[in-house]
């Protein structure tokens, strides 16, 4: 496949905010203090940015998201754009700042977002919240009131009955992306757990249990994207974009065709295509884990092991540290923090982190390749990024 003129953007920044509980932060201060970490990061002043991409809250509504950032930041960018793809937004940002630059349209995109989602979840409004964005169909399905965790628990009981998955598997992808989190000191949730913990945790939605299912948190995450001749005067090493790829398989739950396999076969394909790589050419992967069932056919759709043998992969073979395959290294949604769409970019931000090899006393050695992934909605909408260093 011939490389696109858009492949030759790089990420030159990588930032956070605190997280996890922050109620003395607005959802603004917390991107705020995101985006100034990255352009820091990157060794860039905040009037350099002339792009910038930021997606809706739930905590709040803001008619024009990207501008209520651009002027909470006191930029005025030539190029604006809202990004809604729920947790594939983080993948999604990253080529569509490199379009962006490509076609000259900017030199310097700052991609951002965060929200105070554990703060605003006080009686539960966060849920709920979440649980009216529309990821139910809103005839067949939202009526009968289902939470986002009783839609991801009809795949999980599906995968265990067509291919004999267990909790015990599940439960192990939990506990190993908390040995991760563990090492990393901005996770919200460091505590080992072990199988037991999770399956003696309160029962969510049969047969996901409470350690199956992702964090509620505050924060924010941004990434600066620039051009490849921008980057080499810069602070730190240019992340490079090496394939990118989406998928949809279905919108509702309901409207599926197949409810173990998903969008994530077509961006795999995809972005190893444009990248000129396969599966076993990965060093990391930061994969979408929103529930313990999502790591599991992820890895089987994206190609790391055969449709079915996820569960037995991740008991076997194993996605730690020291496995042939690390798996969400820094603690991803299910232990470091899960708020919102910022979640998912902060995969991509430990990917850089990896590449660059700082990942500290989490790092994997001689990280060439890192496999980026991210999932929206009841795990129809996907989207994949491959990144490398020279």
């Amino acid at each position: 496949m011939k490389r696109p003129a858009h492949m030759d953007a790089v990420i030159a920044g990588v930032g956070e905010s605190p997280l996890g509980k922050t109620p003395q932060f607005t959802p603004l201060a917390l991107q705020r203090m995101a985006a100034i970490k990255a352009l820091d990061d990157a060794g860039l002043k905040i009037t350099d940015v002339d792009g910038l991409i930021s997606c809706p809250l739930r905590v709040q509504t803001w008619a024009m998201p990207s501008a209520v950032v651009a002027k909470g930041l006191g930029i005025s960018p030539r190029y604006l754009s809202t990004m809604d793809m729920g947790g594939a937004s983080g993948v999604a940002m990253l080529e569509q700042a490199a379009m962006a630059i490509a076609s000259g349209q900017c030199e310097t995109v700052l991609c951002v977002t965060g929200q105070n989602l554990l703060s605003f979840s006080a009686n539960g409004a966060a849920v709920q919240k979440m649980a009216d964005a529309g990821w139910a169909h809103p005839d067949y399905e939202a009526p009968m009131g289902p939470l986002i965790p009783s839609l991801y628990a009809l795949i999980a009981q599906r995968h265990m009955h067509e291919y004999k998955t267990t909790p015990e598997q599940m439960a192990q992808v939990a506990v190993s992306i908390r040995e991760h989190a563990h090492l990393n000191p901005l996770a919200q949730k460091r505590e080992l757990i072990s199988v037991d913990d999770v399956l003696n945790s309160k029962m969510v939605s049969t047969p996901l249990h409470v350690l199956d299912c992702a964090l509620v948190s505050d924060g924010a995450a941004a990434f600066v994207v620039t051009s490849k001749a921008r980057s080499r005067d810069l602070k730190n090493k240019a992340i490079q974009m090496l394939g990118h790829g989406l998928g949809l398989s279905h919108v509702y739950i309901g409207d599926t065709q197949n409810m173990t396999s998903t969008g994530a076969v077509l961006s795999g394909k995809n972005a190893f295509a444009q990248a000129g790589l396969k599966p076993s050419d990965i060093d990391v992967a930061q994969l979408y884990d929103c529930f313990t069932i999502t790591v599991i056919i992820e890895l089987e759709d994206l190609g790391f092991c055969p449709k079915g043998e996820g569960g037995r992969y991740v008991q076997d073979v194993g996605i730690g540290l020291q496995s042939a395959l690390p798996v969400t290294t820094h603690g991803g949604l299910l232990s470091a923090a899960h708020p919102g769409t910022a979640g998912g970019m902060m995969h991509v931000i430990e990917a850089v982190r990896q590449l660059r090899g700082q990942a500290i006393n989490r790092q994997i050695p001689n990280v060439k390749t890192a496999l980026v992934h991210g999932n929206a909605g009841i795990i129809g909408l996907h989207g994949t990024s491959i990144l490398g260093v020279d």
